[in-house]
C-alpha cells in the first residue's frame, strides 16, 4: 500500500531536552552478583524540533537512555531536563513508540489511537483529532479495522498516530521500524519525515541502521565504551556527527557515504568505502 504525503494537521511547541551527567547502574540480580553500570557521564542537548538518532552496539544503553528521557526509568546519577524542567517520572511532555506496535487487538485502529489522547479531552474534539491523525499517517480509510486486519507497517503507522495523539513536545522512538520488511521500512522513514514536517516536534530515535540514522537525523550520536575500556565498563557519548543537507536527503549521496564509513569505523565495523548501493542498509 502506497503511503501518501500527509498535510499539515496542527503544530504544537517542540521541547528542548538536556541530558546532564546521566549515569545508570542496575542492581545485582542476586547476592553474588555485582551492580551493572550501563551508562556514565552522558551529556547531550537536543534543540526544539531537532531529530537526533542514537547509534551503538547492542547492550550499550541506547534504550536505557531513551527510557530515562521519557521518564520510564530514573538515572542513578545526573538529571534530564525538558525545557528546563526536570523529568521526575512518566512525563506527559513525551510520547513513546516502540519496535512493536503494541495495539490492543480487541479495539479498532481509531480506538487504539484514541488511547493516546490527553486525559480530559472533549469527546468530539478527540474524535476529530483521531481522524486527523489517521489521515496524517495514511490510514484514513482504515479507522474501523482491527490490528489483525492490517499489515505490520499499517499497525506501526497506527502506533505512531497514537503517540502523536498526546501532542508531545518530545517524540521518543525505540527502533520503530526494526521489525518491518526493507521496503516498508523505507516507506515508514519517508512517512516519519512527512509527519515531522506536519506535526513539528523534537524526535529522539534509537536505531541499529546507520543508513536510517543518516537519512532521518539532524545529528547522529554514537554511544559506546572507550576503546581501552573492559566490556563491563559503562557506555558514554563517543562522538556526535552533524548530518549535512536538508531533508529529505538523497540516500545515494556521496557525502552520506563518507559519514557512513566514519560511523561504521566508530562502531568497530571495518569500512572499505565501497560504492554506495541505495538498496543496501548497514545495520549493527
Amino acid at each position: 500500500m502506497a503511503i501518501s504525503a500527509p498535510t499539515s494537521v496542527r503544530t504544537h511547541p517542540a521541547h528542548g531536552v538536556a541530558v546532564r551527567g546521566v549515569g545508570r547502574t542496575f542492581p545485582a540480580r542476586d547476592r553474588r552478583g555485582a551492580p551493572k553500570p550501563v551508562l556514565a557521564d552522558v551529556d547531550l542537548e537536543l534543540v526544539p524540533g531537532e531529530i537526533v538518532a542514537l547509534l551503538g552496539a547492542s547492550g550499550c544503553g541506547k534504550s536505557t537512555l531513551l527510557r530515562q528521557v521519557a521518564g520510564l526509568d530514573t538515572p542513578t546519577t545526573g538529571e534530564i531536563l525538558i525545557d528546563g524542567r526536570p523529568v521526575t517520572g512518566v512525563d506527559a511532555r513525551c510520547a513513546v513508540a516502540f519496535q512493536e506496535p503494541r495495539l490492543l487487538p480487541w479495539r479498532t485502529l481509531a480506538q487504539n489511537v484514541a488511547i493516546g489522547l490527553p486525559r480530559g479531552t472533549d469527546r468530539a474534539a478527540g474524535a476529530r483529532r483521531v481522524t486527523e491523525l489517521l489521515e496524517l499517517v495514511g490510514l484514513g480509510d482504515c479507522t474501523g479495522y482491527r490490528p489483525r486486519q492490517v499489515s505490520g507497517g499499517m499497525a506501526q503507522r497506527a502506533s505512531l498516530a497514537r503517540a502523536l495523539a498526546r501532542n508531545p513536545g518530545v517524540l521518543v522512538l525505540d527502533e520503530p521500524f526494526g521489525a518491518l520488511d526493507a521496503l516498508t521500512r523505507l516507506q515508514m522513514q519517508d512517512l516519519l519525515l512527512d509527519v515531522h514536517a506536519a506535526e513539528p516536534t523534537t524526535v529522539l530515535l534509537v536505531t541499529h541502521d546507520v543508513d536510517e540514522a543518516l537519512y532521518l537525523a539532524d545529528r547522529v550520536v554514537l554511544l559506546g565504551r572507550a576503546d581501552s575500556a573492559p566490556r563491563s565498563a559503562p557506555a558514554g557519548v563517543r562522538s556526535v556527527v552533524t548530518v549535512p543537507g536538508a531533508r529529505p536527503r538523497d540516500r545515494a549521496d556521496a557525502e552520506l557515504a563518507l559519514l557512513r564509513a566514519r560511523l561504521l569505523d566508530g562502531l568497530g565495523v571495518p569500512s572499505h568505502h565501497e560504492p554506495v548501493d541505495p538498496d543496501q542498509h548497514h545495520s549493527i
